[in-house]
């Protein structure tokens, strides 16, 4: 197998070459071409196949004031890339690079998927129209930016597109997603290749990318830094002899493409190219059959509940809450869904007189904000279908087709390109008496969906179900069905089980022996609602005796305590600000806390109710029980309850705990993780004074004086910024004003903060509160 070698980094080379502190790189190029040149020369030289342009950050967003267009830096980077590559004897391909925007998504931020996508529209765009041979979009966190980007390139543009992303030793990104989940959601939207680069070193990526390799069978891009950063200096130390050895071992688990990121020179390539050598194609991976989230896969191998309450039929007060865009109401009932054990949540909108499409994003973009399901779009309206495939973050499964060709023609081609799972309603325009009409409609099923290039791992089929008040021997037909479906088809299989006992008195009694027959039968994704005790302990009770559930554990767990032994809770609708809070319902926040103001002074909800429930979420956090937006999403609600606390407070110094000066330093133009601490710090009542992104050295000293401000918290993301972070410290400290430095970025460690001058080190949003408290109390 055929290495394709990558090139190495780019900004640290242009700083040798006179590159300026917080220059654009993509600019430097407009008034000193030859400099770029000579270093993708030298790649060129050192044995790279492919050249990243230098177009990484040249978006609209990022070049704006500037007076240079997107069209102008990419046309010149492009040329440049082009020229260095026509300079060798062999073929050298030109990669259109780009980065993340420098924005938060919604719904952590205020950059829309829309805005997202036509930014990178923008640039894939104009990247084909200058020359570029692929797009290439690296160190991306936040999973659902990514689809944008790769949505805009595939449905404007006729570039291969390649996707790397940046995770960190735990198999995260910092926005939360995992190594399965991206595997899942890129191979759904047909990507050509996808790995990691930047954040770790070789040593790091290896075991991350032997899970990849288990996740897809796409060729992978390992482009790692050059080993960590030292602690003391911020300089990657490890030599182009270790960083090629370590590449070794990447290459020989069947990762097809390699380079360099932060730290690595022309040095590392030339020592990667020369101890890389061709190895036997990889073994084909088993594609995983299943679908997921940003944050959470679901595999099929087992049975997965899909829960059914999001579907307004027979539910007035959710179809009342829908028709008045109450999302609060709608994320309520996703979060007791998740908590109960549903696996997948399935969403259905249709309401009369609505914009069925429009409100289907509405509740997508809510649901996926508070739970980390993967979703079942559920609608007979295309138009609705794409926009929930388009804007839910993952791979999730639609509900339905059935055997009439006008259906499977309108759904199969939307379902096919954002690579969702699909369910198919084994009838036509009538509904099935017989077994074999049910088997005939899912066999018709099976063919489209192939001929549609949809796997077929990926079909569902629903066998029916029909209330037997009704018709009674159709119980039978369906279980039947259900078997031969699983079993002489190889499908997946889903019913709607509590459909058996419409009609019926005490239904969820007849609708759990119907489940427990049809999991014998099959079954695998049963539709029901998980908040249903009595279904959930039927299939608790299954699992242990199917020996899915291993050692009974799980069913020891539920059933070890009778109802007498287990604690007793009042019911009651109202939910305190502690439960608001970790849920992210900001104004179910806001309710709690007008009903704690009833009783208790401001100042006492925040330090007894507030603050406690902030740090909880912080630990949980900290623990990796809950990820970035829900942090977001609880730091927000947190600040509904704050904002009616503030308004109902006199005006006194102790409105705020004390002033903090916040910045990313100069040179560096990411301010996504100072805005995040920016955030949950104004909910902990501290007065917050941003100064934005590349401030001036002398601008935080000033503004840090003229507010007599106490602490200073400083942000840097890219390795060449750090110094005027270390500049910024001294400056303050020259200054003589009395302040505590707080630093924290991608780049940092402790040990480096503190070599640098810096009080504290925070790594997260939760330590960067505890810091402040420490020092403001």
């Amino acid at each position: 197998m055929a290495k394709t070698i990558l090139d190495g980094a780019m900004g640290t080379m242009l700083q040798s070459l006179g590159l300026g502190i917080g220059e654009k790189p993509e600019l430097f190029a407009l008034r000193n071409p030859e400099a770029v040149l000579s270093v993708q020369k030298d790649y060129v030289k050192a044995g790279s196949d492919v050249l990243y342009s230098n177009t990484f950050g040249a978006n609209r967003k990022k070049l704006e004031g500037t007076g240079i267009s997107v069209e102008e830096a990419i046309r010149t980077n492009i040329r440049i890339a082009r020229q260095a590559a026509e300079s060798a004897e062999r073929k050298i391909k030109v990669a259109l690079d780009v980065g993340p925007i420098g924005e938060l998504m919604e719904p952590l931020g205020i950059l829309s998927f829309d805005e997202a996508y036509d930014i990178f529209r923008q640039m894939a765009v104009c990247g084909e129209q200058s020359g570029a041979d692929l797009v290439v979009y690296e160190t991306f966190t936040d999973l659902q930016e990514l689809r944008a980007a790769v949505l805009a390139a595939r449905e404007n543009t006729a570039l291969p597109v390649w996707t790397t992303m940046s995770f960190e030793e735990n198999g995260r990104t910092f926005t939360g997603t995992d190594l399965q989940s991206m595997a899942m959601t890129l191979d759904a939207l047909g990507v050509d290749a996808m790995g990691i680069n930047c954040s770790l070193g070789p040593a790091e990526i290896l075991p991350l990318m032997q899970r990849l390799r288990s996740y897809t069978d796409k060729p992978l891009i390992a482009k790692p830094n050059a080993g960590l950063p030292d602690p003391k200096t911020g300089a990657y130390f490890i030599s182009p002899v270790e960083f090629s050895e370590g590449m070794s071992k990447i290459s020989d688990i069947g990762v097809e493409i390699l380079g360099g990121c932060c730290g690595t020179t022309p040095a590392f390539i030339k020592a990667l190219k020369s101890t890389t050598t061709e190895t036997e194609r990889h073994p084909e991976t088993a594609r995983i059959s299943g679908v997921c989230s940003a944050a959470k896969a679901v595999s099929f191998d087992k049975i997965n509940v899909i829960g059914e309450r999001i579907n307004p039929t027979g539910k007035k007060k959710l179809r009342t809450a829908l028709a008045a865009r109450d999302m609060d109401y709608v994320k309520k009932l996703a979060m007791e869904q998740a908590q109960a054990g549903a696996a997948v949540l399935d969403i259905n909108v249709g309401v009369p007189d609505c914009d069925e499409a429009a409100l289907m994003k509405e509740v997508v973009q809510a649901v996926q904000s508070v739970v980390d399901l993967p979703l079942m779009i559920d609608s007979s309206d295309p138009g609705a279908i794409e926009a929930g495939l388009r804007y839910f973050c993952g791979k999730a499964i639609v509900n339905s087709v059935n055997a009439e060709d006008a259906k499977l023609e309108s759904v199969l081609p939307i379902a096919r390109k954002y690579g969702a799972a699909v369910v198919g309603l084994a009838m036509d325009k009538a509904l099935p008496s017989t077994v074999e009409e049910r088997m005939q409609h899912a066999r018709k099923i099976l063919k489209k969906t192939t001929e549609a290039g949809i796997r077929k791992e990926d079909l569902i089929i629903d066998a029916l179900t029909l209330t037997i008040s009704a018709q009674q021997d159709q119980a039978g037909n369906t279980l039947e069905a259900v078997r031969r479906i699983t079993g002489e088809l190889g499908l997946h299989a889903t019913l709607g089980v509590s459909n058996v006992a419409f009609g019926l008195p005490q239904r969820n009694r007849i609708a759990a022996s119907f489940l427990t027959m049809a999991l014998q039968n099959g079954l695998d994704l049963p539709i029901l609602n998980p908040n249903d005790q009595v279904m959930m302990d039927a299939l608790a009770t299954y699992k242990a005796l199917s020996g899915e559930d291993r050692d009974c554990e799980n069913y020891i767990e539920r059933f070890s305590q009778s109802e007498e032994e287990k604690p007793q809770t009042p019911k009651s609708t109202e939910m305190t600000l502690e439960e608001a809070i970790l849920k992210g319902l900001g104004n179910e926040a806001r309710l709690a806390t007008e009903k704690l103001l009833e009783t208790t002074e401001p100042m006492e909800i925040i330090d007894k109710y507030l603050i406690p429930a902030l740090d909880r979420v912080g630990d949980l956090y900290e623990s990796q029980k809950l990820f970035l937006s829900q942090l977001i999403n609880a730091a927000n609600a947190a600040g509904k309850g704050f904002d009616l606390l503030k308004s109902r407070m006199k005006k006194s110094a102790s409105q705020n705990k004390g002033k903090i000066i916040i910045a990313t330093v100069e040179g560096d133009i990411h301010d996504i993780g100072k805005n995040i601490v920016k955030v949950v710090l104004e909910n902990y009542g501290y007065q917050v004074i941003d100064l934005g992104k590349d401030v001036p050295v002398q601008t935080v000293v000033k503004r840090t004086i003229e507010e007599d401000a106490h602490l200073v918290a400083l942000s840097a993301l890219m390795t060449t910024t750090v110094q005027s972070m270390k500049r910024t410290i001294e400056a303050l400290k020259e200054s003589g004003h009395k302040c505590v430095t707080m630093v924290g970025g991608a780049v940092l460690t402790e040990e480096y903060a503190m070599a640098i001058g810096a009080d504290y080190y925070s790594k997260d949003p939760k330590q960067s509160a505890d810091i402040a408290r420490r020092v403001l109390g």
